[in-house]
């Protein structure tokens, strides 16, 4: 039996490159890099910049059966690529997989949001989702898979770094009070998108913590498991009232061994030396 052909666009970036790290033992795996020169001798690796690059010639070369897009930058061009990429699917045999984001919900901060909740955001960068997301809803069912993600932590995480940075500067760390969570980290969710690619999942899904917690708990919490710090607290208020920014599932459940408590997420960071 033939393997599975997947390509990645934004391999090179954190939740792209963990993707590849989880795949690429069982699949024949692709993943594209822009900026960075580390994987210019990589075989598997193909420079593509969604500036100045035709996203339907690289897919013409490759010819994948999944194409996971964990794109980030220049938002124009990205919905440019999308675009061009939903022109190849109408086409061609083949399965898209979108990195979405919790934040296409973010204008609705009252309740926690599930798989077929109506998308609204505030934010430019919910906006951006939605907007891809509104594209792919326009094909065939069985051709696309939105993942919407809350914020992802992992030891390798930016957002992790830069908590480490800001402890070993003795900087202050912004956390939100009143805003409820929920979260994943790259082992879990790559595990999840594994998942999915083997049983030819299509649909909305959430794929983060069933849980919720607040973000300032969170994070202390975080910081408590990575060793005998005193951190530097910047509380930020935007609202009086709790805030909900979670995409939790409902309707579309992983099986038990793959879902994912927030506590889980916690007891995952290892102390710093």
């Amino acid at each position: 039996m033939d393997k599975k052909k997947i390509l990645i666009l934004g391999a090179s970036g954190f939740i792209g490159n963990a993707i590849y790290k989880e795949l690429c033992n069982y699949f024949n795996t692709f993943g594209t890099y822009c900026h960075t020169t580390i994987y210019s001798d990589n075989g598997q690796f193909l420079r593509y910049d969604m500036r100045e690059d035709d996203i339907v010639r690289l897919l013409d070369d490759v010819s994948p059966d999944f194409i996971i897009s964990a794109l980030r930058g220049e938002f124009a061009a990205q919905i440019q690529a999308h675009e061009h990429m939903m022109e190849y699917l109408i086409k061609n045999e083949a399965k898209l997989y979108f990195i979405s984001s919790a934040n296409v919900f973010d204008a609705y901060s009252k309740f926690p949001s599930y798989e077929y909740d109506k998308t609204l955001s505030e934010s430019v960068y919910g906006r951006l989702k939605i907007k891809i997301e509104n594209m792919m809803m326009r094909l065939p069912k069985e051709k696309t898979a939105i993942l919407r993600v809350p914020m992802v932590f992992g030891n390798t995480s930016p957002r992790v770094k830069e908590i480490k940075m800001h402890l070993e500067a003795h900087e202050p760390i912004e956390v939100f009070p009143n805003l409820i969570v929920n979260v994943t980290n790259d082992d879990r969710l790559t595990q999840q998108i594994h998942y999915l690619i083997n049983r030819d999942k299509t649909g909305i899904f959430h794929l983060g913590s069933k849980d919720l917690i607040q973000h300032e708990e969170f994070i202390k919490e975080i910081i408590q498991k990575m060793g005998n710090f005193h951190p530097i607290l910047k509380r930020v208020f935007t609202t009086n009232e709790d805030r909900y920014l979670a995409a939790l599932p409902k309707h579309n459940k992983l099986p038990k061994n793959l879902r994912v408590k927030y506590q889980e997420i916690i007891d995952h960071h290892i102390p710093v030396d």
